[in-house]
């Protein structure tokens, strides 16, 4: 027992490796995550002592641990069997494709990313480009909404900056899981927005594997009391105005709904710009007939560039104004036959959102401008007009001054070559029909 062995040194180094690998694996490691799993939860625990709404259990559970949950889930077992059948695969294919579909779909929401970075990111991005602004906000129909109850907030779909906007907005009351599609499957701008709480979706698949998986994450986060954000219209509006809303993700939220052990509340969201970043690129889409995006990187990154430099040469000046305004909440118990319709609770929805679109001073100018050439003063008396058959909560005048509401309105178009001036008349360039119709078109419903 105590005699000398020896030994070369190469082996002896390499079992010094092994054993401090193991220790590593077997002690280090667990005592290091178990630690930095405490400390997560407690820092959690405080974060929901000021969240108006807690997260829930479910968002915080390990990315692992919902995989393995959402893969041997007995419908989605079901569905591998069918589709191994319909294509001749065998289940063990079948499922690990089923398990590939899982991965891709289930995020890794990290309240520190979120909270820590996210919030301060968005906060700071969307005061930087716009003067952001409440609208309509009925904080007591919020307060009434049951504690446990599942918040969906749906949104019209104006711009990629409404994901920035309303995560800011809606940072004291919880942390939101949004619905991504494929522009967002890049690395490692992926890995952020998994961070971040959201969830990717294929909108066009038709791989009935694939929707099943999705459907069982979505209820599973649904019954979870995840509070989530989703666009009813699919994708962003090419033309300004609201689209028809698609039916998939609601669907999904609805089908085997247990109202009886979680209430599921939707909250309206509008949203409104005096300037759409994406503007020319979406009208360029809508009339090409397609939703093909000209956004390459170099395009984008030579915007940037433009407005970093105006920026540091003291001549940059922010996009006009940006509002959110909430509506009323929805309840699907209360309307339990809305449950049963996704297309009657869809097209609800969408009425509730269009009450409450915010009316900024560009919209509404190039929305007068629409009917013909005008002078300063008959712009005034439009916005006057526009105020009486409005309620207050649907307008924001600037300063509360409807003279530099219109001030702000045409600087905002004629900065932009939109609307231009000849003797103290003002109309739209010919060239840029489309573009103030674009503006007009997300307030035209309102008169």
């Amino acid at each position: 027992m105590t005699t000398p062995i020896t030994l070369p040194l190469w082996l002896f180094l390499l079992i010094l490796l092994f054993a401090a690998a193991s220790f590593a694996t077997n002690f280090l490691f667990p005592s290091v995550r178990w630690f930095l799993r405490r400390r997560m939860e407690r820092a959690v625990a405080r974060l929901n002592e000021r969240l108006e709404r807690p997260i829930q259990p479910f968002k915080l559970a390990r990315r692992y641990d919902l995989i393995q949950r959402l893969i041997y889930d007995p419908e989605v077992t079901q569905a591998i069997v069918e589709h191994a059948r319909e294509t001749g695969l065998r289940e063990d294919v079948v499922f690990e494709l089923a398990r590939r579909y899982a991965n891709e779909i289930v995020p890794s929401f990290s309240a520190f990313a979120y909270f820590g970075a996210g919030v301060r990111v968005a906060r700071w991005l969307s005061n930087a480009l716009y003067r952001v602004r409440l609208g309509h906000y009925d904080e007591e129909a919020l307060r009434k909404v049951d504690p446990d109850a599942t918040i969906i907030f749906v949104m019209n779909h104006r711009s990629n900056m409404d994901y920035v906007l309303v995560t800011y907005l809606a940072a004291d009351r919880s942390a939101l899981s949004y619905a991504v599609g494929e522009w967002a499957r890049v690395w490692p701008l992926s890995r952020l927005i998994r961070a971040m709480g959201a969830y990717f979706i294929r909108r066009k698949s038709r791989n009935a594997l694939y929707r099943k998986v999705l459907a069982r994450y979505i209820r599973m986060a649904t019954a979870g009391g995840v509070t989530q954000a989703m666009f009813p219209e699919g994708g962003l509006s090419l033309d300004g105005g609201l689209q028809p809303p698609k039916l998939g993700l609601l669907k999904y939220i609805t089908d085997d709904l247990d109202l009886a052990a979680r209430d599921v509340v939707f909250v309206p969201v509008a949203l409104n710009y005096d300037r759409v970043l994406e503007d020319r690129v979406l009208i360029k889409a809508d009339q090409s007939g397609g939703r093909r995006f000209d956004a390459r990187i170099s395009r984008i990154a030579g915007a940037a560039l433009r407005q970093f430099w105006l920026r540091i040469t003291g001549r940059f000046h922010r996009f006009g104004y940006a509002a959110v305004s909430f509506g009323k909440p929805l309840s699907l118990r209360h309307f339990p036959a809305l449950a049963q319709n996704p297309e009657a609770l869809a097209g609800a929805l969408m009425d509730r959102i269009a009450e409450v679109v915010p009316v900024l001073p560009a919209p509404l100018v190039a929305h007068l401008l629409l009917d013909g050439p005008k002078t300063r003063a008959e712009l005034e008396l439009g916005f006057a007009e526009a105020m009486k058959s409005l309620p207050d909560a649907h307008m924001h005048l600037p300063r509360r001054n409807r003279d530099y509401a219109v001030e702000v309105g045409l600087r905002a178009l004629t900065e932009r070559g939109i609307v231009t001036e000849e003797e103290g008349v003002f109309s739209i360039d010919p060239a840029q029909q489309d573009v103030a119709a674009f503006y007009a078109r997300s307030i035209r419903h309102l008169f």
